[in-house]
């Protein structure tokens, strides 16, 4: 089972940037797709970003063009670069494996302890 850990959240105001590391245990990591997700208070977690193994990438409309995900097979790390950051980003971002059976992500039971974002207008 692979095990996460995630960190680079912190306090920003509006408009600022953070990068969000995930390092991932495992050797199989990169034929892994892998995804980005938040959970803000009193809401749903919901999946932000995803990059296949080759790389693809797809993102929510809410972070489409402000965030990137990207990943280094060699060193099991994926990233979430998050530029003009909106205090609606305010959540606890987790990282995940995931499973994609046609249009639909199956995250893994393996979650990490996420790493809090807080944007202050």
């Amino acid at each position: 089972q692979v095990q996460l850990m995630e960190s680079g959240g912190g306090s920003v105001q509006a408009g600022g940037s953070l990068r969000l590391s995930c390092v991932a245990s495992g050797s199989i990591f990169s034929i892994k797709a892998m995804g980005w997700y938040r959970q803000a208070p009193g809401k749903q977690r919901e999946l932000v970003a995803i990059i296949t193994s080759d790389e693809s990438t797809n993102y929510a409309d809410s972070v489409k063009g402000r965030f990137t995900i990207s990943r280094d097979n060699a060193k099991n790390m994926v990233y979430l670069q998050m530029n003009s950051l909106k205090p609606e980003d305010t959540a606890v971002y987790y990282c995940n494996t995931l499973l994609l059976v046609g249009t639909t992500v199956f995250p893994s039971d393996s979650w990490g302890q996420g790493t809090q974002v807080t944007v202050s207008s």
